[in-house]
């Protein structure tokens, strides 16, 4: 199954299954990277990598005042979205749509924000960057929203795909429309960005028990069945992994068909818990995984390889 980006309108007509599962779930830039810095600053206390939690909580406080300094207006492009409805294409795929400088901004006056109080080898990576010209942002932002990731040199990554997440979670925030699951294979890529989810969620609350596969890029939420691999969709051999016991809020999730894991978070074991943060914490539970053979997935838009 696959899910299918249509207008807010065209909703009632094109949804033949119960209304029960929301398929889709937009994000909320206004309030999420604030939980995030709290909830990395929380992680941070006595963890070993306390320095680059430290690190991660800044940028995301830094994303949540942005949002409200720079709010960025979604564009009327009537038409463009009719085409990618009508053909089932993510509206904000790095492919099809047009970045416009306004990201470019959201870049330098982040960098600036951070530099400030940060230490001797961030402040380098940032004066590089407020240093280099547009084009140069530009092709990296390019490499890296259509999966290159070696492109772009691993130190500035995680600053430049920060600018980007303000920027597009902020666009698929106002976006006027729904989502129905159809029949396909694209559910492990984010259907409104087309990006690569960072873990998968099972949430409370209306969703309560439902889990959702958070994007890394958009911060949006989609919907996906549990006990089911999030990259391949294959059943038979799904397996859990954990450092501490079967009841931990945060597993891997491994397909034994296609060598992939994930991560996956219970909120009802750990209220606070939040996809970015507490995967970038348990980058432990990575390395266990990958002695076993499974490779990664997803993608952390904190932490770059290189």
């Amino acid at each position: 199954m696959s899910i299918r980006i249509v207008p807010v309108e065209q909703l009632a007509e094109r949804q033949a299954a119960s209304l029960d599962i929301t398929p889709l779930l937009l994000p909320q830039p206004a309030t999420l990277y604030r939980q995030r810095a709290a909830r990395l600053q929380q992680l941070a206390a006595g963890h070993v990598m306390a320095d680059y939690l430290q690190l991660a909580s800044r940028i995301a406080q830094a994303q949540h005042q942005l949002v409200h300094s720079q709010p960025v207006l979604l564009p009327v492009r009537e038409a463009y979205f009719q085409q990618c409805a009508e053909h089932g294409l993510p509206p904000l795929g790095a492919m099809a749509w047009q970045r416009d400088a306004q990201w470019l901004q959201v870049l330098l006056a982040l960098c600036t924000q951070l530099a400030d109080g940060a230490s001797a080898a961030v402040q380098q990576v940032l004066a590089q960057l407020l240093a280099a010209p547009a084009e140069q942002h530009e092709q990296a932002a390019q490499s890296l929203l259509c999966g290159d990731l070696t492109a772009v040199d691993s130190a500035q990554a995680p600053f430049i795909w920060a600018a980007l997440s303000v920027y597009f979670s902020q666009l698929a925030s106002q976006l006027q429309v729904a989502a129905v699951a159809e029949p396909g294979d694209a559910r492990h890529l984010c259907p409104v960005c087309a990006s690569a989810p960072v873990a998968s969620v099972v949430r409370q609350g209306n969703e309560a028990g439902l889990r959702y596969l958070h994007c890394s890029l958009c911060e949006s939420e989609w919907h996906m069945v549990r006990a089911k691999c999030s990259n391949c969709e294959a059943t038979r051999d799904i397996g859990y992994w954990s450092l501490q016991d079967a009841h931990a809020a945060v597993r891997g999730e491994s397909c034994g068909d296609c060598g992939s894991y994930l991560k996956i978070l219970a909120l009802d074991k750990d209220q606070q818990a939040e996809a970015v943060a507490d995967d970038l914490a348990s980058l432990a539970l990575d390395a266990a995984l990958e002695e076993q053979g499974f490779a990664r997935s997803g993608l952390n838009p904190l932490l770059f390889p290189g």
